[in-house]
């Protein structure tokens, strides 16, 4: 057995004259949480539909388990697909639903019955066999489909939006305990989705996806904190932005000048000269606000002033302005013994570190 369930090579896909996707390329570990993130139409879609074979490429290939797929059909491939809506057979029982395709390949009764018993165990339905679909809940119906897919062994769970039929409480839980299922079932999950919390509490690697092409391969922690683009900067989680050029550049830091505000210090990223336009890149919770009129440690302080405050329970967002075009966000969480809780209109000083500030070139 080789390193990869998934190999993808240079795929290439046209809908019509539409290139839905543009030579990607990617591979999926073994035992690996890996998802796909991206906006509508970016090719995410596409992918999982080449993988399940579906859909055929136009040029490239796909190897699963090391066996390549470009001509294999659907029910000939080591693979599962859990849909957003389920599919689930709404007038049989959850057993029933479980044990369909193992009872489509003919398997003995007597091991349908332990693998259905195993698979409902893993995804915690046991007492649950005898009812059907519309004695669920939504995220009982999710484990359902999962539990389907597991039953079958296959080489690589394809879970498409699968938590998006869900309530926000329960898709939080329901990304916790769909990471650990695959850790316990030892499967490779392959996650198509365009809600990036879910990317990156459930992978152990993602790729951001725009425009048929893949933009960037990570850790949730890589992408997060070092984007290579501004696309993927905003795409995943929050982030301030401003336009700016380089006036200074050493080994470890360089400095920024943005029209209208003092020299901005930041972490220097890449091949970077005298003159460069950049983006420079900060994630709200790594500011800090203060009535202060010092530094106080910190490499950049800028005055601003606060515009609106929206509280959501856990935490205060502020927006400040720091220029007549630059409007940027800071969180504050309530929890916090000395949350300074900022009103509108309130003149502020707004402070980070050189190294939370991310300078990209495109």
């Amino acid at each position: 057995m080789g390193t990869y369930s998934i190999e993808v090579r240079d795929l290439v896909k046209f809908h019509g004259s539409t290139r839905a996707l543009d030579h990607c390329s990617f591979s999926v570990k073994h035992g690996e949480f890996f998802s796909l993130v991206g906006p509508s139409g970016s090719g995410k879609t596409s992918t999982l539909r080449l993988l399940a074979g579906f859909e055929y490429p136009d040029h490239g290939e796909i190897l699963i388990e090391g066996r390549s797929m470009n001509r294999t059909p659907p029910h000939h491939r080591p693979v599962n697909l859990v849909f957003q809506n389920y599919a689930l057979f709404p007038h049989l029982t959850v057993f029933k639903n479980v044990s369909f395709g193992l009872e489509m390949r003919h398997v003995a009764p007597g091991e349908i019955t332990s693998r259905v018993a195993a698979a409902l165990a893993m995804v915690r339905l046991q007492g649950k066999e005898t009812r059907v679909p519309s004695q669920l809940s939504g995220g009982e119906q999710q484990r359902v489909a999962l539990a389907r897919a597991l039953v079958n062994r296959p080489a690589v769970v394809l879970l498409d939006e699968p938590l998006g039929a869900l309530d926000q409480q329960l898709r939080q839980e329901m990304q916790v305990e769909l990471k650990t299922i695959q850790e316990q079932a030892g499967l490779t999950f392959m996650c198509v989705t365009h809600h990036q919390e879910e990317a990156l509490t459930m992978s152990d690697r993602l790729a951001v996806m725009n425009r048929g092409r893949i933009l960037q391969i990570g850790s949730p922690r890589e992408i997060y904190e070092s984007p290579i683009s501004t696309f993927v900067a905003t795409f995943i989680g929050q982030s301030n932005q401003m336009a700016g050029r380089v006036e200074a550049v050493s080994a470890a830091t360089c400095r920024i000048q943005v029209s209208g505000l003092p020299s901005i210090l930041a972490r220097s990223t890449g091949a970077l000269t005298i003159g460069d336009s950049v983006t420079l890149i900060v994630r709200p919770e790594r500011i800090e606000l203060s009535r202060e009129s010092l530094h106080a440690g910190y490499d950049n302080a800028i005055p601003a002033r606060i515009e609106k405050v929206i509280y959501n329970g856990s935490e205060n967002q502020y927006w400040f302005r720091l220029t007549d075009h630059i409007v940027w966000k800071a969180h504050e969480l309530n929890a916090r013994p000395d949350r300074k809780g900022f009103v509108p209109g309130e003149s502020i000083l707004v402070r980070w570190h050189a190294v939370d500030g991310i300078v990209l070139t495109e």
